[in-house]
Formats: structure tokens, sequence, C-alpha cells
């Protein structure tokens, strides 16, 4: 079983340790479930408490400290490092629960990998931390397949790794930030293919092609994906109840941009896809699905 190395204390085992999960939205409520199934223990924390969580037997802590202290590690499923910060020092804070002991902190957030690395840097010694943010959508939590993208020491990966295994398939891919490059690597095909999807989608509506057939003979050769398969019925019927949320893209396509910059990269296609999905956001469709893409060929192309 993997512990962390003793340059800054031993944690259990990982099967010994006391897990803890801060965020319960639409990823962080399946993937706490699956890690309650598997462990038979968990404590959770969030805005408001899940009836379904606590009915399964989740403890739930009021605040962050509460978490805490009731804990050896935390998975944050946060949409950000702001709302972490945000309650990391005070009395009822992340670090007074934490009080000195060795603990590891999960960051499942889709953030900046230069942002991840300066928090680790700004925490007490002991405090380890890793990156592992996902994907695979909502479909994947619920199902326990997601992607999982690792980055940080080794052992201490090792250790995130055997943890999170419930949720999916867990790889380290490098050093802290590994992940989250992994990440914005990870939106920018996304966003990419499904702005693609939807313009293809009303380019054939508007020249009498039924897209549901077109979607079935292409999406057995090159045209298909995983993306096509789960957002295909969206696409057809141009429903974009929201799942996976626009605008959320935004974010995710700024830390491509920063990554690009930091290592002297020029890429032709992400400035495209910034400007495409901001326009999203400022024509008032950021909070439906990305299956949008094809509401928003619709509105361009009649404007």
């Amino acid at each position: 079983m993997t512990t962390l190395d003793e340059e800054t204390g031993t944690l259990p085992p990982a099967a010994e340790v006391r897990l803890g999960v801060w965020g319960l939205g639409a990823m962080g409520e399946p993937m706490a479930q699956h890690l309650l199934s598997a462990r038979g223990a968990l404590t959770v924390h969030a805005r408001r408490e899940r009836d379904a969580l606590t009915a399964a037997g989740a403890a739930w802590a009021s605040t962050a400290r509460e978490l805490a202290a009731a804990t050896d590690a935390v998975l944050v499923m946060l949409p950000d490092l702001p709302q972490l910060e945000e309650h990391l020092d005070g009395p009822d804070g992340l670090l007074a629960g934490i009080d000195g002991r060795p603990f590891l902190l999960m960051i499942g957030s889709t953030s900046s990998p230069v942002g991840v690395r300066e928090l680790a840097e700004r925490l007490p010694t002991g405090i380890r931390v890793v990156d592992c943010p996902v994907s695979g959508g909502e479909d994947g939590a619920k199902a326990g397949t997601l992607s999982i993208m690792l980055g940080g020491d080794s052992a201490v990966a090792d250790l995130a790794a055997e943890l999170l295994a419930p949720c999916g398939t867990p790889i380290r891919l490098g050093p802290l930030g590994a992940g989250e490059v992994a990440k914005a690597c990870n939106q920018m095909v996304v966003a990419a293919t499904i702005l693609a999807l939807g313009e293809a989608t009303e380019l054939a509506a508007r020249s009498d092609v039924d897209p549901a057939a077109l979607w079935e003979l292409l999406g057995g050769g090159y045209a298909g994906s995983n993306l096509l398969a789960s957002r295909r019925e969206k696409l057809v019927t141009g429903d974009d109840s929201p799942s996976g949320v626009a605008g959320y893209m935004v974010k995710d396509l700024r830390f491509a941009a920063d990554i690009a910059a930091a290592t002297d990269t020029r890429p032709a296609l992400l400035p495209a896809l910034r400007a495409a999905f901001d326009e999203i956001v400022d024509r008032g469709l950021g909070e439906r699905d990305i299956a949008v893409t094809r509401r928003f060929t619709a509105v361009r192309s009649d404007d």
C-alpha cells in the first residue's frame, strides 16, 4: 500500500486513509457516491448538505475545518482555486482543521497549473498537493469511468491514484501541474470538436440533409468520437438543456492560452476557439450545454 514519503510525515496506507470530498456539484456528488461505496466511509462538505449521500452513510462536515479535522486526504471538486483559497484560512478554514498534520490535498478543479504550483508553495510543510482534473462529463462521473489526470510527486500521485480509482482511471502524467496541462489540452480538443459538430449539424439541416442520418453514417468513421456519441441526440434535436455548461470553456481555454504563452507555443486554432466561446457567452448562451454550438451557428447565420 502507498503512503506519503517520510520527508513530511507519513499517512496511513490508502485503505486506511480517512477520505473527504469538498464540492458536491454535477461531478463531485457522483464521485463521492463511488468513493463512499468503495470505502464504506466518507466525509463530505459543500454549500448545502446532500441527503442522498448522508442517507448512504457519508458524514457531513458543516465547515472546511470540520472536514479537515475528520480526514487525512481531501478531494476538492470546486469550480476553481479561488473557491478553495477563500476557505483555507481563518477559524473555520481548512488549515485550522489540519493543524500541522501530514495531509493530502487533491485538486480536481480545472485550474491554472501555475496557480496550483503557487498554492502548493504557500501551504505549510506537511500538506502535499496533487492536481487531478477529470474528463468524461457527468455520464463518466456517474458510471465511474472518468479519466483522472494526475500531476505531482510520484509517491503522492500513487497514493492519490489508489484513493481515486473507484471514480475511473487515474494516470500520473508528470510533476505538479501536469494534470491541469492535460486538462487544458483535453478542453481544446473538446471545444474544437463540439464547435465543428454544431456547425456541421446546422449546415446539414439547412441543406435538407437529415442530421440524424448524417451522424448515424459518419459516426462510424473518422468523424466519430465519444463526444459525438454523448451529444448526438442533443445536436440533432436542438436540445441544449445544460449538462456540460458551455460557459466553463471560457475559463478552460484561457488556461490553455496561458500555457501556450508560457511554453512559447503559437497555436492557430486556440484563438478562434476562444473567440467563439467568448461570443457564445456574450450572446447569453453560456449556461446552455456545449451542444449549444448548433444554436450558436444558427443565430450567427441569421444575423
